[in-house]
Parts: structure tokens; C-alpha cells; sequence
């Protein structure tokens, strides 16, 4: 009974020892992501708060403006232009670009001659830079001599000035970024589709199930966590976009295709005011934050984790 006593102690500070040992282990292992996560994000996030709460004089020095930058904004035409072009947008090409995916990855799932050209097919558009996929999209929207314009010419139409009309400006883009981001998704509901015991399937058309129905009931509820992840992609893809803007339409006409992050750049850049740019971008990172933690609050009530 003493020995027992005397070892209980020894045993406790082992254990406790052993466990700090862990922990600080386990800091230090982590320490590397979380001081790049400090250094690229939240400083980052931190340092354009307070800099939307500042001007910069012309000798360089800052004034305190407090929330003036938030005030013009409200007030900016432009800034309510630009955002509602990006809810368009992003109702245009989220939707469909997921469900262009997920049809493309079903069909390219099943045991079919030239599976493999189908795959590099769909998924081709994802590896060009966005600059490329632009200036081939600007060929096709292009008046008179474009593909489309060609294809009109056909039936003999007229020419139309597709990327100049504030009515079809933003459906062309919205199809050029669907062609774009479709096949990129594909890749994660096809590794996902890959996942899935084959047994589920099997058994459901031993119990007289019809394929839509297998895929409603069985195969798209256990997708869910790919859906996840890839809305989440799609919503800020959807809002990140600038560089085909800059090739194909720079915002125009009349500011019919300008999208939030597009104005960013231009009133930091162009018009050299770094305090409302500022101002803008933490307006879009909080609008970006509150549709993430809305579409996990939301989604993740429906989702089965196998």
C-alpha cells in the first residue's frame, strides 16, 4: 500500500509531463501555418480595417477620418452599380457552373470508351490562365468577324456588338467563366464520385431503385461535403474576378459589367485613393465572411459525413 501511494504521485507528474510535452509538441508543429495565416491574412485583414479609417495627405502623412470613407460609399453610385452586377454575376455562374459539374462528373465516372479524352476535355480550361481564356473569348464576342457574329451570319443576321451592349455584356461573361470553372469543380465531385462504395448502388438496384432516384436518395446527399466546398469556391471565385475584365471590357459600357473587386482595383490604381479602396475591400471580405458562415450554418445541417 505505501509503494502503491508513494508510485501514484511519480505516475501523475509522469503523465502530466508527458502531456505538456504534447502539447508544446503539437504548438510547434503548427506554429509555421499560423504564422503565415498571421502574417498574409489577419495582419493583412487588421491593417486594411484601420486603414479604411485613415486618408493619406498629399506629404505623406495620415488624418483620422473615422467612418467619412464608409459614408461616401453609401453614397456611391458606382458601388451600388458594382454590387448588384456582382450578385447577377455570381447568381449566373455559380449555380449552373456547379451543376455543369456535377453532370460532367457523372458522366465521365461511368465505364465508357474514351473516358480519359472526355476528362482532359472538360477539365482543359481550368490550366489556361485567365488572360488566355479572355483574349479566345474576345475573338468570339468580337463585332462583324467573331465566331458568334460568324455563326449569325449564317442566318443572315447582323452583326451585334456583343461586349458593347450593356443587355449582353454580362451574360458573356457569365458563359465565358462557366466554360472556365465547370471542369475545375468537375475534378472534385469525380474524386468524390470515385470515393463511394460501389455496394450502395448495387444495392439499391437490387431493390427495383431507378438511377435518379439512387442518385437523389443515395449519391448527391453523400456529396454533400464536395458541395460544400465547392459553393464556398464558387462564391469566391464569383467575387475574386478582375483580370478578364481588364482585357475584355474594363467595366463598360457604362459600368454594365463592373463587379466590386474590378472597382477595387480601379479606385486604388487608377484614381491612386487607397483609403476608400480600403474602405471597399472591407466591405467585400465581410460580405464574403458572412455568406461562408450562412452557407456552413446552413449546409452543414444537411450533410453526411461518411
Amino acid at each position: 500500500m505505501t509503494d502503491h501511494a508513494a508510485s501514484s504521485p511519480i505516475v501523475s507528474r509522469r503523465a502530466g509531463s508527458q502531456a505538456w510535452w504534447n502539447a508544446v509538441n503539437a504548438w510547434l508543429l503548427l506554429l509555421p501555418a499560423a504564422v503565415l495565416l498571421i502574417a498574409f491574412t489577419h495582419f493583412p485583414i487588421l491593417a486594411t480595417i484601420r486603414h479604411s479609417l485613415f486618408i493619406t495627405r498629399r506629404n505623406g502623412t495620415e488624418a483620422f477620418v473615422g467612418l467619412d470613407s464608409y459614408r461616401a460609399m453609401a453614397a456611391d453610385p458606382i458601388f451600388w452599380k458594382a454590387l448588384g452586377n456582382n450578385f447577377w454575376f455570381a447568381l449566373g455562374t455559380i449555380p449552373t457552373s456547379i451543376a455543369l459539374a456535377l453532370v460532367m462528373a457523372v458522366w465521365v465516372n461511368r465505364n465508357m470508351r474514351g473516358r480519359g479524352f472526355l476528362r482532359l476535355a472538360y477539365f482543359t480550361p481550368t490550366v489556361l490562365p485567365m488572360i488566355a481564356v479572355a483574349n479566345v473569348w474576345l475573338f468570339f464576342y468580337t463585332p462583324d468577324y467573331g465566331l458568334l457574329d460568324q455563326l449569325r451570319g449564317l442566318f443572315g443576321l447582323a452583326g451585334w456588338n456583343w461586349l458593347g451592349d450593356p443587355s449582353t455584356v454580362m451574360g458573356c461573361l457569365i458563359v465565358m467563366v462557366i466554360w472556365k470553372e465547370a471542369g475545375f469543380f468537375m475534378i472534385f465531385y469525380l474524386a468524390a464520385l470515385q470515393q463511394l462504395s460501389p455496394d450502395l448502388e448495387e444495392a439499391a438496384s437490387i431493390e427495383g431503385a431507378s438511377r435518379w432516384y439512387t442518385f437523389r436518395r443515395i449519391t448527391f446527399p453523400l456529396l454533400m461535403p464536395t458541395t460544400l466546398f465547392v459553393v464556398i469556391n464558387a462564391v469566391i471565385n464569383s467575387f475574386k474576378l478582375v483580370d478578364h475584365l481588364v482585357i475584355m471590357t474594363k467595366g463598360g459600357p457604362n459600368n454594365a459589367s463592373t463587379l466590386l473587386l474590378y472597382y477595387i482595383y480601379e479606385v486604388a490604381f487608377t484614381f491612386q485613393d487607397s483609403s476608400y479602396a480600403a474602405t471597399l475591400t472591407v466591405v467585400l471580405l465581410t460580405l464574403l465572411s458572412g455568406i461562408a458562415l450562412l452557407k456552413f450554418g446552413y449546409l452543414d445541417r444537411r450533410i453526411h459525413y461518411q
